[in-house]
């Protein structure tokens, strides 16, 4: 197995021969480590391009927004309204693909203006596992995967990202506000806006790792086991509760197997087996 430093040098190696890159920055600990050390060898040869929309909250692209200017890095921010994409808003099983076809499509007019030559994306060795659409679209598109190629984990970037000394190496884990929906429940601008609101309230109440999935008048919420230490107030579940009826929640409820990535394609295995 290779070692952890093994892994970085193949990355940094890799990177290098690029030549130019626009990376697709959406701020997390993945794209953040990626668009770091991408310039730690491109230097000004690599833009960042981050895709604004309902579903992706102001918190995220203001960070963002934060590290590529402390960092000297050029940003593009694009808007990519995903629920203007046929068929989105129904929620089918190949959502993501839609999504990344038409993200993708939107940052190679970009790098194609400025001579770019290719664009890159954060996702990891670990994300060979679930049931990723996206991964689809990104080789369809020729869409580079440097993590992957280098067959880093998310632990791995954790890491290494420590030992950069990147603000997002303990940073949750974060995906779109689209991912909140089970398949086939219809996504809206009002249904997003009522997820990030709770979310953002959890966040603001000392949660750290939260996702809140939308199943119409019930909110359920997932957390790490900090979170669920924190649910033993019965003041906070009150609050909580009293706070999630205002945003337009009937019922809120903790789900016992707490977060967990790609909770939603739970369902698709039950009904494929």
């Amino acid at each position: 197995m290779d070692t952890l430093k093994t892994k970085h040098a193949h990355l940094q190696q890799y990177l290098s021969q690029l030549g130019n890159l626009a990376v697709a920055f959406s701020g997390g600990v993945d794209s953040t480590f990626l668009l770091k050390s991408a310039h730690a060898v491109l230097g000004h040869k690599i833009i960042a391009v981050t895709a604004r929309s309902c579903s992706f909250p102001k918190r995220e692209l203001d960070e963002a927004s934060d590290f590529v200017q402390k960092n000297g890095i050029e940003h593009v921010i694009v808007d990519s309204e995903e629920l203007d994409i046929e068929g989105f808003s129904k929620n089918p099983v190949n959502r993501c693909y839609l999504c990344k076809t038409e993200l993708f499509t939107k940052i190679r007019d970009i790098a194609d203006s400025r001579g770019i030559r290719h664009i890159a994306e954060g996702s990891n060795a670990d994300d060979e596992g679930d049931y990723r659409p996206g991964l689809q679209a990104v080789a369809e598109l020729g869409i580079l995967s440097p993590l992957r190629h280098a067959n880093l984990t998310k632990n791995d970037i954790r890491q290494l990202s420590a030992e950069l000394g990147l603000p997002t190496w303990n940073k949750q884990s974060f995906a779109c506000l689209s991912s909140r929906f089970p398949y086939g429940e219809k996504i809206t601008k009002e249904r997003l806006a009522k997820i990030d609101q709770a979310e953002q309230f959890l966040l603001d109440s000392g949660f750290r790792q939260v996702r809140v999935r939308f199943h119409d008048n019930l909110a359920r919420i997932e957390t790490d086991e900090d979170g669920f230490q924190k649910l033993f107030d019965k003041k906070l579940r009150e609050t909580i509760y009293k706070r999630f009826k205002e945003i337009g929640f009937v019922y809120v409820s903790i789900d016992i197997l707490g977060y967990r990535t790609g909770s939603m394609n739970e369902m698709l295995k039950i009904v494929n087996s």
